[in-house]
């Protein structure tokens, strides 16, 4: 987990995860959590906690194509190694798509994407796409390169906290996602508000759920520690409780 003021290991962790009830486990990390990767992973298993997904962010300066950055490359080798079969969460930093067209920004993001993916399927596991900032996190991109690429059968993780600029349009994109849809990150949202906000304080994500739900999509949602300098149990008890108050509302 990224966020973390309590800097848990990895055995504190998947407690804390135990204790909070999670079944089903979203890993993101950063350089310095690979030393603590294999074992952390190894323990969600031991505990029933189900690996969904591992974060992979992909950055212009470090990867390029058919040569993934050392820390990506460990990745792949760790879930090789654990026989861990889940889906890669993938996200491109805009540093990809500076001074490219539209076309070419298509066919660069399609080419990588079909470079990752096949890397993925050597050891049995699956990418879907993650929406963050810049060009990669506009969804109509996403779902061209989906469509470009039908052979791979790309699902697409949808995030609320990279969704403000979006709130106008949401009743549409709620449509245009369904058919690739894997997952949906909840936050709090509010027009012009901070990015990270917990779940319930805001005054759009009751309705986006529902959009969301009233269009057949039935889960996963996830909850997100995405906090940083606080104690991510906290953090997520507030998004749990939050959670719970939509629901009563």
């Amino acid at each position: 987990m990224a966020y973390d003021s309590m800097q848990r290991s990895p055995q504190e962790r998947i407690s804390m995860l135990k204790e909070l009830g999670f079944t089903k486990y979203a890993y993101d990390w950063r350089d310095k959590h690979l030393d603590d990767t294999e074992t952390e992973l190894k323990l969600a298993r031991e505990n029933n906690i189900e690996i969904i997904s591992v974060w992979l962010w992909l950055n212009a300066e470090r990867d390029s194509l058919g040569r993934l950055s050392p820390s990506n490359e460990r990745i792949f080798e760790i879930l090789k190694a654990q026989q861990i079969k889940t889906t890669l969460w993938v996200s491109f930093s805009n540093n990809f798509f500076k001074n490219l067209t539209q076309e070419q920004s298509i066919f660069k993001a399609s080419e990588f994407i079909t470079f990752v993916y096949e890397k993925a399927q050597e050891i049995d596991c699956n990418i879907a796409l993650y929406n963050h900032s810049g060009w990669f996190g506009d969804i109509n991109n996403q779902i061209e390169i989906i469509n470009a690429l039908p052979q791979h059968k790309l699902t697409m993780v949808y995030n609320f906290h990279h969704a403000h600029q979006y709130l106008d349009d949401f009743p549409q994109i709620a449509q245009k996602i369904m058919p690739y849809l894997a997952c949906v990150n909840l936050n709090g949202m509010t027009k012009d508000g901070p990015k990270i906000s917990p779940i319930g304080s805001g005054d759009f994500e009751k309705d986006m759920i529902k959009q969301l739900r009233d269009n057949g999509f039935k889960g996963p949602w996830g909850i997100m520690g995405h906090v940083e300098n606080k104690d991510a149990k906290s953090v997520l008890e507030q998004n749990i409780n939050g959670l719970r108050s939509l629901i009563t509302k």
